[in-house]
């Protein structure tokens, strides 16, 4: 499974990298959503991992775009973030996220989420979770 991390901070960005191939992912990176978008054209993720802020396209406009778009809508979109605040969480949902974490996060929290977002997916019905 490829995975797009798609994160400003290079610390953020290294660390979600050595969980996902850990566990056995794909993984592959863009710092911020306009980089997101231009990667996508060369590499279709499987999911997609998105900072909340960043500079250029922030994770809400880059996962508003990709729900938009009939070619990237059927990516699930996760929000890894350092924002706690409810009205973030429930902002992030409605642009069409299926998950939402809080930094600091362990690799099972990661993978716990990739897990259930996938099984969701795969499920009859193919409902999203939060």
């Amino acid at each position: 499974m490829k995975i797009l991390v798609v994160e400003d901070c290079p610390t953020t960005r290294a660390l979600l990298g050595i969980y996902l191939r850990s566990s056995g992912y794909d993984v592959f990176f863009a710092e911020n959503g306009l980089e997101a978008l231009e990667r996508l054209a060369a590499d279709r993720p499987d999911l997609i991992m998105t900072d909340l802020n960043m500079p250029y396209m922030d994770g809400i406009e880059l996962t508003r775009s990709l729900k938009s778009d009939p070619a990237w809508a059927c990516i699930p979109v996760i929000v890894v973030t350092t924002e706690r605040d409810d009205e973030e969480r429930e902002r992030a949902l409605t642009a069409g996220a299926e998950g939402y974490i809080v930094k600091p996060f362990t690799s099972d929290v990661v993978s716990e989420h990739i897990r259930q977002i996938m099984s969701d997916r795969s499920a009859p019905g193919g409902g999203a979770s939060g």
